[in-house]
C-alpha cells in the first residue's frame, strides 16, 4: 500500500491518456502538480504570463487535434487564464485548464489569492467546470474532464484544485485510475440525409464545399479530397481547416471571404455543403455577401445548436464530418457527376483577378513603409512548404489571409470568434512544442506583440526557434481605420503607437533580430532568421493606410 498526494494522482491520470506537455507558471498551490510532472517525465513549458500558457495549450491542441493542458495558480493565475479559456470556448478547442485555489479550510478567511468563486467565473465559458473537494476522486474527475473536453462538440474544461486537496496523501488503492477515459467513436449520419445531400449536389450548377474546424478535428482530409476528385465540387475553407484540401489543388478556391469575389449574377453558389462550419463572423452570418441566402445549404455539424442558427438549411446532418464524407463517397462513386468546368474557370479567374488587383495597388504604393500586401507576399514566397504559420493582430493576419497557401492540414492557426489580439506568441509556443521538427512563423502586429512580448524570453530559455514577423505600422491599425471612418482622420485619439524597436527588445532576450524597411529585403531576412536556428524577431516597417480587403468586407456585413 502506497500513500500518494492528490497532485500525483492527477498527473498519473494525465499520463495514462498520453499527455506529454503542460503549459503554465509555478505557484505554491500547484507544487504537487509540478513534482508529479517531474516524476512522470511530463514537460512543463513555463511561460512568462498565464495568458500565454493558456494560448500555448490552445495552439498545442489545435495543431495536433488532441488535448492541451494549461495550469495557473490561484487568484491572478486563474484570472490571467480567463481570456484563453474564453477563446477556447468560442473556438471549440479541447483544453483542460487546471487552477489552484486556497485550501478548503480557508474559506471565508480573506486569505491570499482567494475570496471569489473561480468555478462560477469559469462556468459560462467552459463545457464543464468543477471544484475537486475529495482527493481520492481526482482520477475519476480528471477522466471526466478529458472526456468532456475531447468529445464533440469539443471545448475547454476547468478543474479547480484546492491546495489541501492536492497535497493530502491518500492510499493509492482507494483511488484507482479509470480504465476507459477517451471515447473514440464518432456519430455517423443518417442514410436518408446523405441521399438527400447527394441529390441536391447532383442538381447544382454552382456547388461549393465549405470546410470548417469540425472537419479539421474529425481528420476528414483524405475523405474530402476523394469526394472533391469524384464530384468536381470546389472547396473553400476557414482558417482552422486551411490545408484540408491542399492550396495547390485546382479546385481550392481560398478562404471563405474569397466567395465575395463571385458577386456577379449567375456567378454565385447555388448549393453549399458545409462540413464542420459554425455560421457567424467568418461566414458573415446570415448576410448574402458570401453564400447567397437563396443557396440551398447542407449543414453537417456535431453540435445540433449550430444547424439553422443563422442560415436556413435544406438538409441538416448532426454527425461527424469524416463519417459523413465516407457515407457521401460511398454514394458518389455510383453517379455520373455534371461537368462543372465552367464553374471552375469562374472561380479560378476570380482568384487571379483578386491577386492582380492587390499586386497592382501594392506596386503603385509610394507612401511611408512597405505595402502590407508586399510584406505578406514576401513571407508566403520565403517559407518552406512544411512551415506552420500563426497569424495575429487585428489587421496583420487579414493581409496574410490573402496569400497564405498550405498543402498540409493544420498548418495555419489564427484568430477565432473572440478576436483575441495578442494571442500569437502564446499560440506559437504551443505549436512549436507540438511540432518540434517543423519551422514555425508567427506574423503579428506591433500592437499585438506588446501583449506578451516577454515570451521571447520563453522561446530563448526553451530553445524554441520561432520566427516572429512584426508588421509595424505604428498604430492600432484596425482601430485607427475605424476611427477615421466614423470620426474623421483629423480626430485620431488613442489609436497611434510609437515607432518602437521591437527587434531590439527581442535581441535583449537573446533572439536573432533585424529591422526591415524595404520589401525586397524581407525574403532574405526571413531565410536568415530560420537559418540562425534561434528564436527571431523581424521588425518590418509597413504603411498603415491601406486596410485589408477582408476588413472592408466585414464593414459591409
Amino acid at each position: 500500500m502506497a500513500m500518494v498526494t492528490g497532485g500525483e494522482l492527477l498527473i498519473r491520470t494525465l499520463a495514462t491518456v498520453g499527455v506529454k506537455h503542460v503549459f503554465g507558471i509555478h505557484g505554491a498551490h500547484l507544487e504537487t502538480l509540478f513534482q508529479g510532472c517531474r516524476n512522470h517525465d511530463i514537460t512543463i513549458v513555463d511561460t512568462r504570463h498565464e495568458v500565454a500558457a493558456g494560448h500555448a495549450a490552445e495552439g498545442y491542441a489545435r495543431s495536433l487535434r488532441q488535448l492541451g493542458v494549461a495550469m495557473g495558480t490561484a487568484g491572478p493565475g486563474f484570472t490571467n487564464l480567463l481570456t484563453s479559456i474564453t477563446n477556447a470556448y468560442l473556438d471549440h478547442s479541447p483544453v483542460l485548464y487546471l487552477s489552484g485555489s486556497a485550501a478548503l479550510w480557508q474559506a471565508e478567511t480573506n486569505t491570499l489569492q482567494a475570496g471569489f468563486d473561480q468555478v462560477a467565473m469559469a462556468k459560462p465559458v467552459t463545457k464543464w467546470a468543477h471544484r475537486v473537494t475529495v482527493t481520492k476522486d481526482i482520477p475519476r474527475l480528471v477522466a471526466q474532464a478529458v472526456r468532456v473536453a475531447t468529445s464533440p462538440p469539443m471545448g475547454p474544461v476547468l478543474l479547480d484544485l484546492p491546495m489541501d486537496v492536492l497535497s493530502s496523501p491518500v492510499n493509492d488503492e482507494s483511488a484507482p485510475l479509470p480504465r476507459t477515459i477517451r471515447i473514440d467513436s464518432a456519430p455517423p449520419p443518417g442514410s436518408q440525409a446523405v441521399a438527400a445531400a447527394i441529390d441536391l449536389l447532383m442538381e447544382a450548377r454552382r456547388p461549393v464545399i465549405l470546410v470548417g474546424a469540425g472537419a479539421w478535428y474529425s481528420h476528414a482530409e483524405d475523405e474530402l479530397r476523394k469526394f472533391v476528385d469524384t464530384t468536381g465540387i470546389p472547396v473553400y475553407s476557414d482558417f482552422q481547416a486551411h490545408g484540408l484540401l491542399p492550396s495547390s489543388h485546382p479546385l481550392y478556391g481560398g478562404t471563405f471571404h474569397k466567395l465575395a469575389d463571385l458577386d456577379t449574377p449567375g456567378n454565385r453558389a447555388d448549393v453549399a455543403l458545409a462540413l464542420g462550419v459554425r455560421f457567424g463572423l467568418f461566414t458573415l452570418g446570415a448576410s448574402d455577401l458570401l453564400v447567397p441566402v437563396a443557396a440551398r445549404l447542407i449543414h453537417v455539424e456535431t453540435d445540433p445548436q449550430e444547424i439553422g442558427r443563422l442560415r436556413d438549411v435544406a438538409v441538416g446532418i448532426v454527425a461527424d464530418s469524416r463519417e459523413t464524407l465516407r457515407a457521401l463517397n460511398a454514394l458518389a462513386s455510383a453517379h455520373q457527376w455534371p461537368d462543372l468546368s465552367g464553374w471552375h474557370r469562374t472561380i479560378q479567374q476570380a482568384r487571379t483577378d483578386r491577386r492582380q488587383r492587390l499586386a497592382s495597388a501594392a506596386r503603385e504604393h509610394h507612401r511611408l513603409g512597405i505595402h502590407p500586401y508586399q510584406a505578406v507576399s514576401a513571407i508566403a514566397d520565403s517559407i518552406d512548404e512544411g512551415t506552420l504559420v500563426v497569424g495575429d493582430g487585428a489587421e496583420a493576419y487579414h493581409w496574410l489571409n490573402e496569400v497564405i497557401r498550405q498543402n498540409r492540414p493544420g498548418s495555419y492557426l489564427t484568430h477565432g470568434f473572440l478576436g483575441a489580439v495578442g494571442h500569437g506568441l502564446g499560440l506559437s509556443l504551443g505549436v512549436q512544442v507540438a511540432n518540434s521538427g517543423r519551422p514555425v512563423l508567427c506574423l503579428t502586429g506591433d500592437g499585438a506583440v506588446g501583449f506578451t512580448i516577454a515570451e521571447f524570453d520563453t522561446m530563448v530559455r526553451l530553445s524554441l526557434p520561432i520566427v516572429v514577423v512584426v508588421m509595424n505600422n505604428r498604430s492600432w491599425g484596425a482601430s485607427q481605420h475605424f476611427q477615421e471612418m466614423v470620426s474623421g482622420k483629423d480626430k485620431l485619439i488613442g489609436t497611434q503607437l510609437a515607432n518602437t524597436n521591437y527587434h531590439d527588445v527581442a535581441a535583449a532576450f537573446g533572439c536573432h533580430a533585424q529591422r526591415v524597411t524595404e520589401a525586397e529585403a524581407l525574403g532574405p531576412a526571413i531565410r536568415a532568421a530560420f537559418a540562425s536556428g534561434k528564436p527571431a524577431c523581424l521588425n518590418v516597417i509597413v504603411d498603415v493606410d491601406p486596410p485589408p480587403p477582408e476588413l472592408e468586407l466585414l464593414s459591409k456585413a
